[in-house]
């Protein structure tokens, strides 16, 4: 099997993964059951207090149920504000993720090179990541919060505890993480160009050992200063070329 066909069913299983996570996340929004409590004051009543990030529910086992809106906006906590807009981030994050690898995969081939392909679904894998990473920030925080409180001896109003929705969420966030790393990586060992940290080498030379001077590396040339040449070829010093003038007596006359 070719490694192109490898890496088209990978980034088919990874679609699929992120896109359950996805779901898995989106549903986790309506759902009541974040946090559960539940209060017997009499032998056959019994009331059930569940909140999620929007409202507070009550019901009993009369089958009545009641389900109230936060009153005021601004005067929640910041922690209940910071947990809805990770949660919201990390549907729409993972909206945007879902159309770039359908866009990006190798199977669909809407895109243009393969190059171009894959620098698409690597980042659809990023955004993959970042939409998991928010849901579980989201999930986390919520359940830390949640224990605290459930552990603390001196908090000493209604106590709850996890709902199966915090569950549910961490599972979404979890195939939102697998997914999205295997994209990321598959992709990016393709589209992303390859740096090579080794220093080039220089050609190798021909220079044998008795033809090094003749043939020798322009770095490995010995420097020396400009100055006159000392001797001429082809020509006699001006020394040798020098005659001695001899006079005779018969020159004077």
């Amino acid at each position: 099997m070719k490694y192109r066909t490898v890496v088209m069913y990978v980034e088919i299983g990874c679609f699929v993964s992120c896109l359950c996570g996805w779901i898995l996340v989106c549903s986790t929004l309506p759902t009541e059951y974040w946090t559960f409590s539940e209060v017997g004051s009499i032998v056959l009543t019994t009331s059930n207090y569940y909140s999620n990030l929007w409202r507070d529910c009550i019901s009993d086992t009369t089958g009545v149920s009641d389900c109230k809106d936060y009153p005021s906006m601004l005067a929640l906590p910041g922690f209940l504000h910071a947990c809805r807009a990770l949660a919201v981030s990390s549907v729409i994050s993972g909206f945007f993720g879902g159309v770039l690898v359908l866009v990006g995969m190798k199977c669909t081939k809407i895109g243009g090179s393969e190059i171009a392909n894959a620098r698409v679904t690597f980042a659809a894998g990023i955004t993959y990541l970042f939409s998991g990473f928010c849901g579980m920030i989201t999930y986390s925080w919520w359940a830390r919060k949640v224990i605290s409180e459930f552990l603390d001896p001196t908090f000493r109003e209604q106590k709850f505890e996890l709902g199966a929705a915090v569950f549910i969420g961490w599972g979404g966030s979890i195939l939102l993480l697998s997914g999205g790393t295997l994209l990321t990586y598959f992709s990016g060992k393709e589209g992303l160009p390859k740096t090579s940290s080794a220093r080039p080498r220089r050609p190798h030379t021909y220079a044998s050992a008795r033809t090094r001077r003749t043939y020798m590396l322009p770095g490995s040339a010995p420097r020396r200063t400009p100055g006159p040449p000392l001797f001429y070829e082809g020509r006699r010093s001006r020394a040798a070329t020098k005659t001695s003038l001899t006079f005779n007596r018969d020159s004077f006359v």
